[in-house]
């Protein structure tokens, strides 16, 4: 690989190291300064050398789990882990801090919990769950906007409903349904 040049395998496609190098770039772009779009983001990597299409840009940042959240009157992207700062395992804080940046309505479909917030968060919410202290699921699924909360039992579903709603600092509503 000359330097300069981005290297790519078969087909056009990166190799591992390079796009690892463009991951980290976008990591400490999005660490620095606010990046409000996928044409933002290429542009600033196209000054650091990368030639990249939008299609590696959303690829890219699906895989990091970047979300876009509301800073300053302004959407920026910013990495899980920086939405709510350094956390301790089993710690509410980090969950707390990220529910009062990412508005998360709660429905509910049998023991399954139904947690919805803005496209792009669902992950880095379940990795919030998984590392608070909300024990009672048997586990998380999220996809983009949608995070799915499995119960065993309605008693389970019930208590851990009460201490996210604590966390969340929303009412507990009289009755859950």
């Amino acid at each position: 690989m000359r330097m300069g040049r981005i290297a790519r395998g078969a087909g056009g496609r990166m190799n591992g190291t390079a796009k690892r190098e463009r991951q980290r770039a976008i990591r400490e772009l999005v660490a620095r300064e606010p990046v409000g779009s996928q044409h933002e983001l290429a542009e600033r990597l196209g000054e650091r050398g990368f030639d990249v299409t939008q299609a590696t840009i959303s690829r890219d940042i699906a895989e990091l789990g970047l979300v876009k959240v509301v800073r300053a009157d302004r959407h920026a992207y910013v990495a899980p882990q920086d939405l709510a700062g350094p956390g301790s395992a089993a710690s509410n804080e980090r969950l707390r801090r990220m529910l009062q940046d990412i508005p998360v309505t709660v429905g509910r479909s049998g023991l399954v919990l139904v947690l919805t917030g803005t496209p792009g968060t669902a992950s880095a919410v379940a990795q919030a769950i998984d590392e608070s202290t909300l024990t009672e699921q048997e586990g998380t699924l999220a996809g983009d906007n949608t995070l799915l909360v499995l119960f065993a039992s309605e008693e389970r579903l019930e208590r851990w409903l009460e201490r996210f709603r604590a966390i969340q600092a929303l009412p507990v509503p009289e009755e859950v349904g």
